[in-house]
């Protein structure tokens, strides 16, 4: 048997390119005409034709810039930023299943910022932001230290962990909102919502975008961070320091989304394993899927919680949970072929060994 193999600059290697750009082509494409359908979803009608021919009315124009744009924006950044964090929280844990959500960054977020809303009421957006991002950095060292602490850290074992401490740190969260009769407000941060986003209430998402940026650049420093110290020190590259930097990228995104939309929870997890089966682990090959994949699953989600029961709205969080559950199961469930293969032929090459132990 004669096996072919395409080197960088064959034909078939080009063929390769081109049909995966074509498929990035039509991703994009898809993101976008979930973008411009959630333009016109929503109680106040808006006419597409007016619209494309700039013949709005000030009540349609208003509608439009201040409340459908804005909200439109903050889901795609706010998906696309969650899922490749997410993406890079795996990579740098070594775990397919732990994520901001399961690894108590979320609820260490939720924590800072009810602490600094208690303490400092009046601090503006950003400095709660601030505030909220060191709490999940420092709950996202103790998870690392709790997991540096467990002898034997199986796949299901490590975000087991990760939810046990969000849960704990969630119940002190709620029961300082008790006391301090802000449950109403704790509720609204841990429950991710789009309808509050407007014009001057959403600007500080752009700042996910400059982070995204920041982990393409460093794509290739977190892929080795990825396969451990010893690794990462051996090819010359400061191991702590990108763990550092990565952590912090992790921190500052979910508290950003936190503090202007809520929680979006197993979004990080559910779309980089999807892509991770059909595009690989390669980080900086598979970030751009995992962005359009992560602002076109929040986009569904958005648009079917609007219309589930029009006129009134299904919170963004609940409907993410939701499908984000189900996902979650089917890819703890579903095995993919290529495994289910090896698995099956792990029997046959044990009683071939066997059989040659007995002849011998």
């Amino acid at each position: 048997m004669r096996v072919t193999v395409s080197s960088p600059g064959s034909p078939g290697s080009a063929t390769a390119r081109s049909a995966g750009t074509g498929r990035l082509i039509a991703a994009v494409a898809v993101v976008l005409l979930l973008a411009g359908v959630s333009l016109f979803v929503g109680v106040s009608d808006l006419d597409p034709l007016r619209v494309l021919t700039g013949t709005l009315t000030d009540v349609e124009r208003q509608t439009l810039v201040v409340s459908r744009l804005p909200r439109t924006i903050s889901i795609v950044l706010a998906g696309a930023s969650i899922a490749i964090v997410g993406l890079v929280m795996q990579m740098l844990v070594r775990n397919k299943f732990v994520e901001p959500a399961t690894a108590g960054t979320s609820e260490s977020a939720a924590f800072g910022l009810l602490v600094v809303t208690i303490i400092s009421p009046g601090m503006p957006l950003v400095g709660k932001m601030v505030v909220a991002a060191v709490f999940a950095l420092a709950g996202t060292m103790l998870f690392l230290r709790i997991l540096r602490s467990i002898p034997l850290r199986s796949v299901i074992v490590v975000p087991l962990v990760g939810m046990m401490l969000g849960a704990v740190i969630a119940a002190v969260t709620t029961f300082i909102a008790y006391r301090r009769q802000m449950t109403q407000t704790l509720s609204s941060w841990l429950t991710g919502d789009f309808s509050g986003v407007i014009q001057n209430r959403y600007e500080l998402l752009w700042l996910v975008a400059i982070a995204g940026i920041l982990v393409y650049v460093m794509a290739d420093r977190f892929t080795v961070t990825g396969m451990g110290e010893e690794f990462t020190t051996n090819l010359g590259l400061n191991y702590r320091t990108a763990m550092n930097v990565g952590l912090g990228l992790v921190a500052v995104v979910t508290a950003l989304v936190i503090v202007v939309v809520g929680s979006l929870p197993f979004l990080g997890l559910v779309v980089p394993n999807i892509v991770s089966r059909f595009v690989g682990d390669n980080l900086r090959r598979s970030l751009p899927w995992v962005a359009l994949l992560g602002a076109g699953f929040v986009l569904a989600c958005d648009i079917l919680g609007r219309i589930v029961r029009f006129p009134y709205e299904v919170p963004i969080g609940v409907v993410v949970g939701l499908v984000g559950s189900g996902v979650f199961l089917y890819l703890l469930l579903y095995e993919p072929r290529d495994r289910r293969e090896v698995r099956a032929r792990r029997p046959a090459r044990a009683r071939a060994r066997a059989t040659e132990v007995d002849a011998r």
